[in-house]
């Protein structure tokens, strides 16, 4: 309305029908670009490519800006008629120049309008994207961070280093062979921790030194039957994803039941699928609460976003069920 007014009295002169042209104006700019900016929203415009964006804001313009001439004529020649207001001309210049002119003047303001509030919404839009990346980092470092907490907890090394202390005097080929796998498995838990996908028998390797490590803590209690196609070897899974199956399987099976039970773990490729299932004896006073930071951090490495014990994933899929007086993690990862 200022811009009006300001051009109104350098060209033809201050009136009261050029007051009244100002504010007819700037209530339709205003109306129009409100609408706009709705619609936008709505339909998702600014989610579009830029060649579709432009076109629809476009044509929003060319319609806000006829519609608010056609309104401002509609109000002011009505006005003039009857004498409620004047112009320094004595009339209403609807030339079809002049008319175009009027036109192209309301469309560059819309325009301009419209130019600054899709940039200010790209800025906002780019701000918070790059915040929930940050977000997102930060939360795939604090899950990496309490899974090698967890792949490290003093119990784990304490009851190792303990029976390596047991094991020097009794045995000292077998505590050699421990040590030897306790450093591979310490070392896997430090190199492993970023995200990497690794193959299917780079992270059995790992599990056998896990297994053979746990089985001098465990003795007679831990029975591993092991059942893996050779066809599925070079499938490819985040590291640490089976590890964490078999820990937690120990965890909440073997180590709370007494007199242990067997360790199942059965691997096969069918369909492009990599298929894990890994099984435990379960206990009647033990719950699946504690399968948290672990399995939290498997679901974040194959992109799940359901926080439950059943979800779709981006890579794949894992369901924690009791079956048949077991408990069964089953893992599908799509290759």
């Amino acid at each position: 309305m200022a811009f009006n007014l300001l051009l109104g009295g350098i060209y033809a002169g201050w009136s009261s029908g050029m007051v009244l042209i100002a504010l007819l104006v700037a209530v339709g700019l205003y109306l129009s670009s409100g609408a706009l900016r709705a619609l936008a929203l709505r339909q998702g415009w600014l989610q579009r490519d830029g060649v579709a964006l432009s076109l629809r804001l476009l044509a929003g313009i060319v319609a806000g800006a006829t519609v608010t001439q056609l309104w401002t004529a509609a109000m002011l020649l009505p006005a003039l008629r009857l004498g409620w207001v004047s112009l320094s001309g004595g009339h209403a210049d609807y030339r079809p120049a002049a008319m175009f002119g009027y036109w192209l003047n309301t469309a560059i303001m819309l325009a301009l309008w419209v130019a600054a509030w899709t940039g200010w919404r790209a800025l906002r839009r780019a701000r918070d994207s790059e915040l929930a990346r940050l977000r997102a980092e930060a939360q795939q470092l604090t899950l990496e961070h309490d899974a090698l907490r967890a792949r490290l907890n003093p119990h784990f090394v304490f009851n190792a280093l303990n029976n390596l202390r047991a094991l020097i005097n009794e045995d000292p080929a077998r505590a050699r062979e421990m040590v030897t796998r306790l450093s591979s498995t310490l070392r896997h838990a430090l190199e492993h921790n970023r995200g990497e996908w690794v193959t299917l028998a780079e992270e059995l390797q790992v599990v056998d030194d896990y297994l053979a490590i746990e089985a001098v803590h465990y003795e007679e209690r831990l029975q591993v039957q092991q059942r893996i196609e050779p066809a599925a070897l070079q499938a490819r899974l985040p590291a640490m994803a089976l590890q964490l199956l078999v820990e937690n399987a120990i965890k909440h099976g073997i180590a709370v039941t007494a007199g242990g039970g067997a360790l199942t773990i059965h691997i096969g490729l069918r369909d492009e699928q990599l298929h894990i299932e890994v099984g435990n004896p379960v206990n009647a006073r033990s719950s699946t609460s504690g399968h948290g930071v672990g399995l939290a951090y498997l679901r974040a490495q194959l992109g799940m976003r359901s926080e439950g014990m059943a979800a779709g994933a981006a890579r794949g899929r894992f369901t924690l069920q009791p079956q048949g007086g077991r408990m069964q993690a089953q893992l599908e990862i799509w290759q």
